[in-house]
């Protein structure tokens, strides 16, 4: 035990029937709850078998390929498994880890159904990002009613997520589920030793060797896309998704998968593709975003970022997109700067394939609207970074005295929103674009998640 820090020890120590971890980001929580269920697992009365889910498969499987590693260290009998399933019309893999005592850790499919029927301990790890994290806390709670544990684990995920509804329920209200609370910052884990064992595990040329507490920290803070970035993932303050133009519960869902390949080469792609290029040179970015349609969902395929490029070099690989055919139509942001950007493009590729728009508030009324609907829909696959999360939340609609609508965003190092605007010139591309009969698709579309 003297190989964990205090707040890592907190947590292997309590033995509650229930009990909430809202941390920062990569402070060793996940491995410490691996290693604190291979010591249950350990004890010879223990009767319960563990059920770890995670965000998604992928991840849950990790957890029990950690839990593997420390039952090598302790030097305990045990044998790893796998089994195949069906959730959903998708086969999913389920790694099993089965000790001497008969007893077994599992890892579970994301899907809350999976949860129901099986007794025993429970991880939610990443609580707070799974897709529905109400419907999953009421499927598996009943799983330990003949005993074991539920461990929630998470960083912030907004406000009004049901992982941050429970820490205020048992701050403020009682606490009628019985939950132990833990709560870990990044400044709590600097205070704690965690910058030791950072450098102890990094090798002696990484430039972490030669931060204090103080410097890592402003680090850290300084490579979020934003300061409520920073101070949700890492400092366990919610943000409050209210005044946000999208509400991130409708964003979730559109999520790629962590295990989906969505960066494919517009070259092996045969369906329709529609470009979106919002233009800048110095203060805020320049983003290429490459939608791909399949029946009626988009597919995002291409994200190019560019900051301090000269226009000659962004117009080069505007040119390589629109040289495949399969790229139907491109539209380009045409205010300011990028009028002469996109006057050059119609020129070299015609106004059949080139829309210029000019962002006025109607226009971008139009846009962002039009965005909304479509992940409304579930109509939209975007992967899932903390610089498109930042992009989305920072754009606010407000209204004048007059009643005009107003679409805004805080110019950051992280930009100016222009990850949403790029895509929603890309679907303003496809929806200009020509007719569905008017194009040679497959039969059946190569790339379906």
């Amino acid at each position: 035990m003297s190989f964990f820090l205090p707040y890592q020890k907190k947590w292997i120590l309590d033995n509650s029937r229930i009990k909430l971890m809202e941390k920062s980001r990569q402070i060793g929580m996940s491995w410490t709850s691996a290693y604190s269920l291979v010591r249950r697992h350990a004890l010879e009365n223990q009767k319960h078998d563990s059920w770890v889910s995670s965000r998604d498969e992928m991840q849950a499987s990790l957890f029990v390929q950690d839990c593997k590693k420390f039952s090598e260290i302790l030097n305990l009998a045990c044998v790893e498994l796998e089994k195949k399933s069906v959730y959903e019309e998708k086969k999913v893999s389920t790694k099993i880890l089965q000790f001497k005592n008969g007893t077994k850790i599992n890892s579970l499919s994301s899907n809350p159904d999976a949860q129901a029927g099986k007794r025993g301990s429970r991880i939610l790890d990443e609580f707070a990002l799974h897709p529905d994290p109400a419907k999953l806390y009421s499927i598996a709670y009943p799983g330990i009613t003949w005993g074991g544990q539920l461990e929630i684990i998470s960083t912030h995920r907004g406000a009004d997520n049901f992982f941050n509804k429970l820490i205020l329920e048992a701050k403020f209200d009682g606490n009628p589920k019985k939950i132990s609370l833990h709560k870990v910052t990044l400044q709590d884990a600097l205070e704690q030793g965690f910058l030791l064992k950072l450098k102890n595990s990094l090798s002696k040329e990484n430039p972490i060797q030669e931060m204090d507490n103080a410097q890592y920290f402003d680090y850290i803070k300084n490579s979020c896309a934003d300061t409520e970035s920073f101070l949700q993932e890492y400092m366990c303050e919610p943000e409050d998704y209210k005044s946000s133009f999208i509400n991130f519960d409708i964003l979730e869902k559109n999520f790629f998968n962590a295990e989906d390949k969505w960066e494919i080469s517009p070259d092996s792609i045969f369906n329709p593709m529609y470009l979106g290029v919002d233009i800048a040179r110095s203060k805020d970015l320049s983003v290429f975003w490459l939608l791909e349609k399949s029946h009626d969902t988009f597919y995002t395929r291409k994200i190019l970022t560019f900051k301090d490029v000269p226009f000659s070099e962004q117009e080069s690989v505007l040119y390589s997109f629109l040289k495949n055919p399969n790229v139907m139509r491109a539209s380009i942001d045409n205010t300011g700067i990028g009028r002469q950007f996109a006057e050059r493009a119609k020129e070299r590729y015609g106004v059949s394939r080139i829309d210029a728009v000019n962002f006025t508030n109607a226009t971008k009324e139009a846009l962002a609207y039009n965005l909304k609907s479509l992940l409304e829909d579930c109509r939209l696959r975007i992967p899932d970074t903390d610089e498109i999360r930042a992009d989305f939340r920072s754009v606010k609609k407000t209204s004048s005295l007059s009643g005009n609508i107003r679409f805004t965003a805080n110019h950051t190092n992280n930009g100016h929103a222009d990850r949403f605007w790029a895509l929603a010139l890309a679907l303003d591309s496809a929806s200009q674009g020509r007719a569905f009969g008017e194009i040679n698709l497959v039969d059946k579309p190569k790339y379906l998640w």
